[in-house]
């Protein structure tokens, strides 16, 4: 008997595949005429497919058995100025890859819908690239562990069946902080980001590696998410302060832009009278006065990067690029 509720809403690949007990990725494998799937689980899905009355979508179907190279772009970044580097970079490799890029946006840095992300994975892919923060997010990592797609993971530590494509973000947040302390500097305030990322613990560490060496220093922590309106709350929070920092090391440029909002809202000037470095160097470090000293991390690289790892390119195992301090006007040694 046929399901009348799926029936009217039309069922969808995700249904078979529960319906069947298999995976979207056997389902779809079925469909295309594919080898690799056993007779009686062969069986099952064409059960399924007839009792839920499902129609396969013939333009999903016409690309799984096109010879195109197909990769899904997973995101969610808080950030859009991370994000104009991440796509400006993943687009100019794919044309030279001669990929053909599936976008799959969440919000707030939640993940997409997981039933898209199956639907996407069933629908045929060579490989998927995943930006912080989901190259973290267990219930994503699931979905594509289970379909046996290779995964790069950009800016991610230590993920499990995935190539990870970062920087080594404590080294970078250890030289920042030293490059701040050999200034002068010794009130200084440090805004993490995204609880749910390593790469925001890492740069922690860093941090707190650099102040244990040079001893005597007064710490601030404030907590942001790596966005804008994260880093105007941790910047208020700083500055509210009794004897507030001298210098303000924010863990991306986004926090470190609100920084310099607030110091100037509150008559402060940079860097004059309070220093501010970010992490990233993307255009927001450059598109306010003044322009942010920055680790440059590079973005454009690292999207590159992690598109061709997918692809079989590079050698196999984590990949960590260079970074680099970029000194600009916003860092300046603290007034006596």
């Amino acid at each position: 008997m046929k399901n009348g509720a799926r029936g009217a809403r039309g069922a969808t690949i995700i249904d078979v595949a529960a319906a069947a007990g298999v995976s979207p990725m056997t389902v779809s494998r079925v469909i295309n005429g594919k080898s690799g799937v056993a007779a009686d689980t062969r069986a099952a899905v064409q059960r399924a497919i007839e009792a839920l009355d499902y129609t396969p979508n013939v333009a999903a179907r016409s690309l799984v058995t096109s010879s195109e190279l197909r990769v899904g772009i997973l995101y969610s970044n808080p950030s859009r100025a991370f994000m104009s580097e991440f796509l400006t970079g993943v687009f100019e490799e794919a044309s030279t890859r001669g990929a053909r890029l599936i976008l799959l946006r969440g919000e707030n840095g939640h993940p997409p819908p997981l039933s898209a992300i199956e639907e996407l994975v069933a629908s045929g892919l060579a490989g998927v690239v995943v930006t912080p923060p989901l190259g973290e997010a267990l219930p994503v990592l699931s979905i594509l562990r289970a379909a046996g797609v290779p995964i790069a993971a950009v800016g991610a530590h230590g993920v499990a069946g995935a190539t990870c494509v970062r920087i080594d973000d404590r080294l970078a947040a250890y030289e920042m902080t030293r490059h701040l302390l050999a200034l002068g500097h010794r009130r200084l305030g440090f805004i993490l980001g995204n609880p749910d990322q390593a790469a925001s613990a890492e740069r922690m560490a860093g941090f707190y590696a650099a102040v244990r060496e040079a001893g005597g220093v007064e710490v601030r922590v404030a907590q942001g998410d790596f966005s804008y309106a994260s880093g105007l709350a941790a910047g208020e929070q700083l500055l509210a302060a009794d004897n507030p920092p001298t210098a303000i090391f924010a863990s991306n440029d986004d926090m470190a832009a609100a920084v310099v909002s607030v110091a100037h809202r509150r008559h402060l000037d940079v860097p004059g009278e309070l220093s501010v470095a970010g992490f990233d160097d993307t255009t927001a470090a450059v598109t306010l006065w003044p322009p942010l000293t920055t680790i440059h991390q590079p973005v454009h690289r690292l999207a590159a990067e992690a598109l061709a790892r997918v692809l079989g390119h590079g050698e196999p195992g984590d990949c960590i690029l260079d970074h680099a301090i970029v000194e600009r006007q916003s860092v300046a040694a603290p007034r006596r």
